[in-house]
This record gives C-alpha cells, structure tokens and sequence, in this order.
C-alpha cells in the first residue's frame, strides 16, 4: 500500500512493477539498488524542503520558491528558454500544493507581478530577474541534487 498519490497535470503513460521483480531486480543488480538508494535520499531531501515551504514561508516567498524549483526542473529537461516556460497549473492546483485557498493564490501572484518577480501571459511564465526570486523565494536549487550546472542557472 502506497502512502502517498501521484498526479499529473499533462498525458502520460505509467507502468507499474510488481514487488517481488523489483526485489529481484535490487538482488540482481547492486548497482540499481544503490541508484534506488540515491533516488530515496533526494526524495527525503525535497521532502525536506517542501516542510520548510509550507510549514515557515509567507506566500510570496513560498510561491517564489516553488516557481525557482518549477523552473529548474523544467529546464533540466530542455523545457526553459531563458527565464520562461509553460506553466499549465491552475491556480487551484497551486492552492492545493502550497495550502492557500485560491484567492491567496490569486493575491500572491499578484504581487509578484506588481514586485517585477514574474510575468504571467496565459500559460506562460517568465521570470525577468531570476537573482532576485531565489532571494525572494529563499530558493538554493542544490536539494534537489540535479547533475547538470545548466539546469540551476
């Protein structure tokens, strides 16, 4: 039994392994256990930091901070040009992630762009100066362990 869900906002496809050929897929081959193990630790250390989001940063902060980690991980995916990307995430769903009610969302937001932090056309974001919303955002993109230097400019 899983204690946790998994939802996507886009298309996908997923597939699911059974316990017992992952367990021997671990017996099989140490070194994808120890890939497993790596991948558990960076969970543990995003968990972490999604605690101190929710649990200690105001709104503006606890948005900056979520749109900082949105855009290193889309741009570690060759998904980012420049400071800007397509973010088809409804402002219900970003209530939902970062426990506001919409209307805060819809207040934060609003102040980001007031505070020159982020410009919103559709589902377009651009993030004119990115210095400034990872300060903003207390946003260090080191937790989330990613190998290339491109994907935390």
């Amino acid at each position: 039994m899983l204690d946790n869900s998994v939802g996507t906002i886009s298309q996908c496809r997923v597939g699911f392994i059974t316990h017992e050929a992952l367990w021997d897929l671990c017996i099989r081959y140490p070194r994808i256990t120890a890939a497993f193990w790596r991948e558990t630790l960076i969970d543990a250390s995003i968990f972490r930091e999604w605690v101190m989001n929710v649990g200690h940063r105001e709104g503006v902060s606890r948005m900056a901070h979520v749109l900082g980690e949105l855009m290193v991980r889309l741009r570690a995916v060759d998904l980012v040009e420049d400071h800007a990307c397509d973010l088809p995430i409804t402002q219900r769903e970003f209530a939902d992630a970062l426990g506001f009610t919409t209307v805060h969302v819809n207040r934060v937001l609003q102040q980001m762009r007031a505070e020159g932090l982020i410009e919103l056309s559709g589902e377009r974001l651009n993030i004119p100066d990115w210095e400034k919303l990872k300060e903003v955002g207390e946003f260090d993109p080191t937790y989330l362990h990613l190998e290339s230097d491109r994907a935390a400019a």
